[in-house]
């Protein structure tokens, strides 16, 4: 069996920045995981909602940062950033803080006395002191009931290649922006679509705008890290203050951080993709052909295919990897592990970082740009305990 002081699972943009930072602590450590596994499945042609600076990987300024990719790699990387361009700048940031990444699958994480025992698909195994669960939000991903069990009815993340439904009547629930840039893309690939959204209006984001106007004063109300609107920017950019908010704050101001909400770019691209708002499916059904979707309302619409945009809800019980007696070792609210300094769970040497981390330290551990606190934050507590 080899060792490990601590094994990063998952070589994402938390991952990443979490083997940067325990690089820089001088932490010995192995990353574990397809270098940007879950970006390579996304939909060919997305465009990432966030700003420059909120797309860089372990902080927007320094060695691995975005601005020092482009002058490294002299690369032309899009604004917004397209998919691919980030897929390339991930993969550039892991030649470098993680260039001896183990691509293996770990098919189990169990107690083993005082750390952790791995065990990987090839029959292998690996122990560790400590375990950083950087896994991604790709287990999570949300089905409705009214689908469940029907094969015409599949998640936004699902499709890497949505040209597939060119010709085809596509039904696209949803009001964010994983189901609107969705849409926008099937119609630029030729299928006929439509968008259903529960609610009675679409929320659009302002694209800098207010930014802009504020000049000089910007960086008094908006974090570089470029999530939630003015004032609020700043709260949730600060996980340690964020944390310490009465829980009725957190959860409100969560909420409007990440409110459903598409790019403004997008507006062009829908105009001649028909909005059905107040649809709130009740019940959906397929023959062998079609698939029939009803309101609450008892409104009735068919096509070939169902692509929901719903987002994702946190279980960490639904990681394939961890034990269930680790699972079950672990506190937890909703799904949530309950984090303490470090983003250390209630078992020792166990952190996760990434959106299983929201509960905790708030909405910026949803967004790449979480990562900028998040592994610093497990670092030191790491590095502190050696």
């Amino acid at each position: 069996m080899s060792v490990t002081d601590v094994a990063v699972l998952g070589a994402g943009p938390y991952g990443l920045a979490v083997a940067a930072a325990l690089g820089d602590a001088g932490v010995e450590h192995r990353v574990i995981g397809e270098p940007m596994s879950f970006w390579k499945e996304m939909p060919e042609g997305m465009l990432l909602r966030s700003n420059w600076t909120a797309t860089s990987i372990a902080d927007y300024r320094g060695p691995v940062s975005l601005d020092a990719y482009a002058a490294a790699t002299g690369a032309e990387v899009g604004r917004p950033v397209p998919l691919e361009d980030f897929i390339a700048y991930g993969e550039w940031v892991q030649s470098r803080v993680a260039p001896d990444v183990d691509r293996r699958v770990v098919s189990q994480v169990a107690r083993a006395g005082d750390g952790f025992a791995l065990t990987f698909d090839d029959g292998s195994s690996l122990q560790a002191g400590k375990v950083v669960v950087a896994a991604g939000i790709a287990p999570f991903a949300r089905r409705p009931s009214p689908f469940a069990g029907l094969s015409f009815a599949t998640h936004s993340s699902a499709h890497r290649d949505l040209s597939r439904f060119k010709g085809e009547r596509v039904l696209v629930v949803g009001g964010g922006q994983s189901a609107l840039e969705s849409a926008a893309l099937l119609h630029e690939s030729g299928a006929d679509v439509e968008v259903l959204v529960r609610r009675d209006h679409l929320t659009w984001l302002h694209g800098g705008k207010y930014q802009r106007m504020l000049g000089r004063a910007k960086p008094v109300f908006y974090a570089p890290t470029d999530v939630g609107p003015l004032g609020l920017s700043r709260v949730v950019a600060a996980p340690e203050v964020f944390r310490r908010l009465p829980r009725p704050v957190q959860t409100a101001a969560a909420r409007r951080a990440i409110r459903p909400a598409g790019a403004e770019w997008l507006i062009a691209r829908l105009r001649e993709v028909p909005i059905r708002f107040g649809f709130e499916v009740r019940s959906a059904s397929q023959d062998g052909r079609h698939i029939r979707v009803e309101s609450t309302t008892g409104e009735i619409l068919s096509g070939d295919h169902v692509i929901y945009g719903t987002g994702y809800r946190v279980d960490i019980a639904r990681y394939p990897f961890l034990a269930p007696p680790l699972v079950r070792a672990v506190r937890r609210v909703s799904g949530y592990p309950v984090l303490g300094p470090g983003l250390e769970s209630s078992v020792p040497g166990l952190h996760f970082a990434g959106a299983p981390a929201a509960w905790s330290f708030g909405p910026i551990m949803r967004f790449v740009s979480g990562g900028w606190f998040a592994s610093r934050a497990v670092a030191k507590r790491i590095a502190g305990r050696r």
